[in-house]
């Protein structure tokens, strides 16, 4: 449990008379933004994390801001956590690897909230949601990043609001700090309608967010959440969709580089009855599966997307972190520190198929556009990764270094994960065929593509087959 209290310097934190160094130099920061306030309300965990207690955060503070007036800002409560960075500096939480580097995980969130009309202190369920976030980050050691995009699938007060899920950007006014233990940048969280986080996971989320900037009800240019919006960014001006997210997609491709998803996969090279066959992956079939070491690496790569649905499935390649330090390039790879995992152990057997039968369900195959038009055209790949097993379909193009799929070989199985190799006069074509999967609506299924002179058919079927493969 937590309690909230003010804050009165050193002594409120139980730490005296040694003020950590850690706290301070956040403690100063939110000082150097609001003077005035130099005791705010903050929620502080009652049994420290390093006590044995399950919640990350040993405080959230709580500022009352009056906005920016002459920036069209309003007045709004601004959280700051403490506790992701390394406080202490002594091993008790983070271990100290010295102060050059990142301080715990490098950064705090902070989340800036709609101030309503007569309300005189700030709604607490802000600072759980900071908790659970910051539990996520503990326990799986995956760290957030601006543009980065969390999929919660449930109002974040717990009402009947439409905001409910987050993306993350830089906090427009805390400045990164320099600790003993290392640097802290400071994430704010910003609350968006579903509509808006598909929009993200399927162009980006700083595209996304810079459209909210422009937008006052939805955030304004210091991302300010209203639990209240009833409106979407897309509801207010219709032309961002297409003028803006599809003509992102178009010209910059897509950051979502895989999905969790109902699919399978059928070598017809080879006849079914075919026991050696290590395929096996057939509907209603028994599959042989993956090594435990080619299992891991798989999850590794998309744990991000399948545990807690922070991310893609597999992270895009040219990350936040990395897009300023390396000019652009269509050159993707398999081998990159986002994906390094998932290129096959050496001594596993690679088999080249000639032709090939891909499964998919209809939210899935509606991707499919999305996949060749956002991603292969690019230089990039994708993955549909099987939510029924290990199954996964990874599509590369032909920039995509360390793949196992060749122009020569361009259908390669490793255990259950199939790599297609698509060349860009391929996907330009398939695009033309599946164009009718562009559309919202649904179709008659079952659905069936096929390039002979390719040996490629794609089917999409009824949910039903993947539920219940032995029918």
């Amino acid at each position: 449990m937590d309690e909230v209290r003010p804050t009165s310097g050193a002594q409120t934190h139980g730490l005296v008379p040694l003020f950590p160094p850690g706290l301070q130099a956040i403690y100063g920061e939110c000082r150097r933004l609001y003077p005035e306030q130099a005791n705010p309300l903050q929620v502080t965990a009652i049994v420290k994390y390093w006590l044995g207690g399950p919640d990350p955060l040993d405080y959230i503070s709580m500022y009352r801001s009056t906005g920016c007036p002459t920036q069209d800002v309003q007045e709004h409560w601004h959280y700051v956590s403490f506790g992701l960075s390394d406080l202490y500096g002594d091993n008790r939480v983070h271990e100290f690897t010295g102060a050059d580097g990142p301080s715990g995980f490098g950064f705090e969130l902070t989340f800036r909230l709609k101030r309503e009309t007569g309300e005189t202190a700030p709604p607490t369920w802000p600072a759980e949601l900071m908790q659970g976030l910051a539990r996520y980050v503990f326990q799986s050691e995956n760290t957030f990043c601006s543009g980065d995009h969390i999929s919660w699938h449930s109002p974040l007060d717990n009402s009947e609001s439409r905001i409910q899920h987050m993306l993350l950007t830089e906090d427009p006014q805390m400045q990164p700090v320099q600790t003993p233990f290392g640097s802290v940048s400071f994430l704010q969280i910003v609350g968006v309608c579903t509509e808006e986080l598909q929009a993200a996971q399927q162009w980006n989320g700083q595209g996304i967010l810079e459209l909210m900037r422009g937008v006052g009800v939805a955030g304004g240019s210091w991302l300010i959440t209203d639990m209240r919006r009833g409106e979407t960014i897309f509801d207010i001006d219709p032309h961002l969709q297409q003028e803006r997210v599809d003509q992102g997609i178009e010209t910059e491709g897509s950051n979502l580089s895989g999905v969790s998803a109902k699919c399978v996969w059928d070598d017809l090279s080879r006849p079914p009855e075919d026991e050696e066959d290590s395929r096996s992956i057939c509907i209603g079939s028994q599959p042989r599966r993956l090594s435990d070491k080619d299992t891991e690496q798989i999850r590794e790569t998309l744990r991000k997307g399948l545990e807690f649905n922070s991310k893609a499935a597999m992270p895009p390649i040219s990350s936040q972190r990395q897009s300023h330090e390396r000019p652009q390039s269509r050159k993707d790879s398999l081998e990159s520190e986002s994906s390094a995992a998932i290129v096959p152990h050496e001594l596993v057997r690679t088999r080249q198929l000639e032709s090939v039968h891909l499964k998919f369900n209809q939210e899935s195959g509606t991707l499919l556009p999305l996949c060749l038009r956002g991603r292969l055209l690019h230089g990039r790949h994708f993955t549909y990764k099987s939510i029924n097993g290990d199954t996964a379909i990874t599509f590369v193009s032909t920039g995509v270094e360390g793949a196992f799929a060749t122009e020569e070989h361009p259908y390669a199985a490793h255990g259950p994960w199939l790599q297609i190799l698509l060349t860009e006069e391929f996907v330009e074509q398939m695009l033309g065929d599946l164009q009718e999967l562009n559309t919202r609506e649904e179709t008659k299924l079952p659905k069936e593509y096929s390039w002979p002179e390719k040996k490629l058919k794609i089917s999409v079927l009824p949910d039903s087959v993947f539920d219940n493969p032995l029918q």
